[in-house]
């Protein structure tokens, strides 16, 4: 398996605005990231299976879980296997008998049953080359190797480079307001007594625990 990376969960992640979740994976050969959006229930069964949280009764990825055992059969390790149009393709990879199987899945799932199953999480090459980032100052290499084609970037900015396209027209109308300039009409104290004096939150990422 010389065309894939090792990784593992280095966080989870939840933007304060509009509540999306990313989990961030680390190459543990390089330092090098690799953010996917995924859903909320997929995050909190991520975290639940990170932290060995006990349940009353098994969840979605437990289930399939104890079919697959119930079966006789075994996940060897999973793959994300190719990212298109910026959508991630994995696979569970799955044992039985002398035979192997690999089965389509969404990478949240995949990883999900695969911290479940104690299993390795597998990246293709390809992958590490056109999603992963390293955590460092903005700047883009021009050599022509694919490793050096990988991005510098921060992490950070990265995830929420999305976000903060959507409150740009907000932010340059908060500018623009002359607050001295205001009218002085019958409505402007009401107005003023109903606005929030609390200033603009901006918008931030919070870890879940792990």
């Amino acid at each position: 398996m010389t065309d894939m990376h090792e990784v593992v969960v280095d966080s989870l992640r939840v933007s304060l605005t509009s509540q999306q979740r990313v989990i961030v994976l680390k190459d543990i050969q390089n330092d090098l990231y690799i953010p996917i959006w995924i859903g909320t229930f997929e995050s909190e069964s991520i975290v639940v299976a990170l932290q060995e949280i006990e349940v009353s009764r098994p969840q979605t990825h437990d289930l399939l879980k104890n079919v697959i055992q119930a079966l006789g059969a075994r996940l060897k390790h999973v793959e994300l296997s190719k990212i298109q149009a910026d959508t991630f393709y994995s696979f569970l990879v799955l044992e039985y008998g002398e035979t192997e199987y690999r089965v389509d899945s969404r990478p949240s799932d995949a990883i999900a049953l695969a911290i479940r199953c104690h299993v390795p999480i597998f990246v293709d090459t390809e992958v590490i080359f056109s999603a992963g980032v390293r955590p460092e100052k903005d700047m883009r290499l021009k050599k022509t190797t694919a490793e050096d084609r990988i991005p510098h970037v921060n992490l950070e900015e990265e995830i929420d480079a999305s976000l903060e396209k959507n409150l740009s027209v907000f932010d340059d109308f908060l500018k623009n307001i002359d607050l001295g300039s205001a009218p002085d009409g019958p409505d402007s104290d009401e107005d003023r007594k109903s606005g929030n004096d609390e200033p603009d939150k901006p918008d931030t990422d919070l870890l879940l625990p792990l």
